[in-house]
């Protein structure tokens, strides 16, 4: 039962950021051009390595998943 309990929560969050981003685009501009996010554009090829970008969402995800779990 719990991992059904998991997985509602997952999907209400998902659902509520995909709302977000739908309605609200500007909010999440910076998301992607944070200082340390790699991007490389040359003709015929874009490379683009989001570090600084997975680093902070982790953190966030991290800390929710805590809040959460208590």
């Amino acid at each position: 039962m719990e991992a059904g309990k998991v997985l509602v929560y997952a999907g209400a969050f998902l659902l509520l950021l995909g709302l977000l981003l739908l309605y609200f685009p500007k909010l999440f501009a910076w998301f992607g051009h944070l200082p340390g996010d790699i991007r490389i554009e040359r003709e015929g090829l874009r490379v683009y390595i989001p570090i600084t970008s997975a680093l902070l969402l982790s953190l966030l995800l991290t800390l929710l998943l805590n809040l959460f779990r208590r």
